[in-house]
């Protein structure tokens, strides 16, 4: 089979780390998780700025000090920020707020856009996010976008970060999935939104199980098209 470019594209807490990576390790690609480079660059600000990081005239000055980078540990993928492992620091409700309003700004995207695209030049790659078909690989040869109600999405959100040890209160969980739904595909620079061309998957009634099945299927059929 040929070796294609697999852009996933969704809403927030509908598994698309997930997916992407059993995916990627089905397939023996590259995975790229986009949503914890945005997280990083939201951790970084918020180090270094605090209530400024979301102030786009104080991060673009930062931008050329973050380099980000992926490194594989006993536990999985982690993301690394300037050398230091952070994919603990970046998992917080906190940092993902932070990273959903700096994803706003357009030189924010520029500056991560251009590296997502540089690691796809030789494709045999897996990457998630929430412009992945419509802007950083709008020629991707195969497209999915993830999707599931807002109550289903906040169970599960709310699920992991209880296993995480945390004490998160139900209804803001759900208020703040709701928000970043509407931050997502409301904001000016690369809204969130599905591809002409996207597979839709409608996880909310899936299992974990019957997603692969039916993702991987979708798969062999589009790399062997591609010979």
């Amino acid at each position: 089979m040929k070796e294609i470019i697999v852009a996933i594209d969704g809403y927030s807490s509908c598994g698309k780390s997930t997916i992407a990576k059993a995916l990627a390790k089905y397939a023996g690609y590259t995975y790229v998780d986009t949503g914890a480079m945005y997280r990083a660059v939201a951790l970084y600000a918020f180090r270094l700025l605090g209530d400024e990081a979301i102030r786009r005239e104080a991060v673009i000055p930062i931008l050329t000090n973050i380099q980000i980078g992926f490194v594989q540990t006993p536990a999985g993928q982690h993301v690394t920020l300037n050398g230091e492992d952070v994919e603990a620091h970046i998992r917080t409700l906190e940092i993902g707020n932070l990273a959903s309003q700096i994803s706003t700004i357009k030189e924010v995207r520029a500056f991560l856009v251009a590296q997502q695209q540089a690691m796809g030049v030789k494709k045999g790659i897996v990457m998630d996010g929430r412009d992945i078909g419509t802007v950083v690989f709008p020629n991707a040869e195969l497209k999915l976008f993830l999707t599931a109600s807002p109550e289903v999405r906040a169970e599960r959100r709310f699920k992991e970060l209880q296993a995480k040890g945390e004490k998160p209160i139900w209804e803001e969980v759900l208020a703040d999935v709701n928000d970043r739904d509407y931050r997502d595909t409301h904001r000016s620079e690369s809204p969130l939104r599905q591809a002409e061309d996207a597979v839709v998957v409608d996880n909310s009634h899936m299992t974990r199980e019957e997603q692969m099945e039916y993702i991987i299927n979708v798969f062999k059929g589009r790399s062997q098209s591609e010979l």
